[in-house]
């Protein structure tokens, strides 16, 4: 029986595309809001679990907690070890996995939909949300661990660059933050212990479910989730997002290659322009070798092997970067090079050629992005979220298939002005 439950996780991919995909929305007795989408295609059922407990919520000084807390859901919980959890897991033949970013940290599962294995899975997920014990020796072994990881990471210049560029972008907000060997360090069972107690609340937490149960079912796996969970604190909102004075920061680094990153916060979720930005940066630089940072700086002029834009929507305004890696010699021509074609592009916008190919790549594209359970869930979870509407799903393609070349335009003009734009550079000259 297992062997054929894992069989079927595995068939999990092989799934109809999503389009016109029927949106639920409530509010358990618990205070979470549930989001839920009912198929019947596969004897599946998917549940994330979401709170808003990212790494913008760490206290001051301990950067990182936000992350260990999650990271260490499943190192002990309800009298059990991690050893013991981890059987479990293979016993009942899930998929348990958690993620965590700026504004959220949670848990998903993966499970059969037959009533005996989803209630013992689902049990498993309810302990680890709502009696983890963070054990010392984990920790500890955790800590080492991340420890060592940072200490290894600030010797390379990418992640030297990147840490800098954040820091620069987002100067004294959570954001910019990033942990250190000493914020690690720091860092103590209470800490872990304190901050699931305040985030890992219901009120907090938005669940995500899509799979073979029925709306009623689906109401009472979202109560048995959370009615167990700590009152946790009222959430507190991030600091307002300052837009940075324009700058270049120069980080010395023996490396060959400079690694260059130029940007600035750009946009929040559920923004209107969000369509624009998305249509304009294809053609900008996130398309590829169709893209013009491609096309001016690696194919006309050799300076870089990669070179990209992109723009990363969050709770509070989110960046808008480009980034580039090139022969530290050549920095400073790269970098003109970058910079002159943003320049034309916020002045004229996409071409209508340009702004056509980038309809039809995120049109024929979104199908396959919500061709499975799996990726659907990602979506319900980020709308739910977010805040965005239930008809996103249906609306985006139409909204794309709507835009101007006047439409991009003005949207990037109202999000990257460049008296803000600020330019990290680690080993150029």
């Amino acid at each position: 029986m297992k062997r054929i439950a894992i069989a079927c996780l595995a068939l999990l991919s092989v799934c109809a595309a999503h389009a016109g995909v029927r949106i639920e929305h409530w509010v358990a007795p618990s205070g979470a809001r549930v989001f839920f989408v009912e198929t019947h295609a596969l004897p599946i059922l998917d549940v994330q679990v979401d709170f808003s407990a990212g790494s913008a919520y760490d206290p001051p000084g301990k950067t990182g907690v936000a992350a260990m807390t999650r990271g260490l859901l499943d190192a002990g919980a309800g009298g059990m070890d991690e050893e013991k959890i981890a059987g479990r897991i293979v016993d009942l033949g899930v998929r348990l996995s958690g993620s965590g970013d700026h504004d959220r940290a949670g848990l998903n599962l993966r499970t059969l939909s037959a009533k005996s294995e989803r209630d013992a899975a689902l049990d498993l997920l309810r302990t680890l949300l709502s009696q983890p014990s963070f054990p010392e020796a984990p920790l500890a072994r955790e800590k080492t661990r991340s420890i060592a990881a940072i200490q290894e990471a600030d010797t390379r210049p990418d992640s030297l660059a990147a840490k800098r560029f954040a820091a620069a972008i987002y100067p004294g907000h959570p954001y910019g933050a990033s942990p250190t060997a000493d914020s690690i360090g720091r860092i103590a069972r209470d800490d872990l212990v304190a901050f699931h107690r305040d985030h890992y609340a219901a009120t907090r937490a938005v669940i995500s479910i899509i799979g073979d149960v029925s709306r009623a079912e689906a109401e009472a796996i979202a109560l048995r989730l959370t009615d167990a969970l700590p009152p946790g604190v009222a959430a507190t909102e991030l600091p307002a997002v300052k837009n940075p004075a324009r700058e270049t920061v120069k980080v010395a680094h023996p490396a060959t290659q400079a690694h260059i990153h130029v940007g600035l916060p750009a946009l929040k979720r559920g923004d209107p322009d969000f369509y624009a930005l998305q249509a304009g940066n294809y053609s900008l630089g996130g398309g590829g070798f169709v893209s013009r940072l491609m096309k001016e700086v690696r194919e006309k002029r050799g300076y870089a092997y990669s070179v990209y834009s992109y723009v990363a929507p969050r709770k509070l305004e989110g960046p808008f970067e480009m980034g580039l890696q090139t022969r530290r010699e050549q920095a400073d021509a790269a970098l003109k090079v970058a910079q002159d074609v943003l320049a034309e592009f916020l002045a004229q916008g996409p071409t209508e050629k340009e702004l056509a190919a980038a309809k039809r790549h995120l049109i024929d594209g979104f199908s396959l992005r919500v061709d499975s359970n799996a990726k659907l869930l990602g979506y319900l979870a980020v709308i739910g979220f977010y805040d965005l509407p239930l008809s996103y799903l249906d609306d985006f393609p139409k909204m794309i298939q709507a835009l101007t070349v006047k439409d991009v335009r003005a949207a990037f003009q109202r999000h990257v002005k460049p008296e803000h734009l600020v330019t990290v550079i680690v080993a150029g000259d």
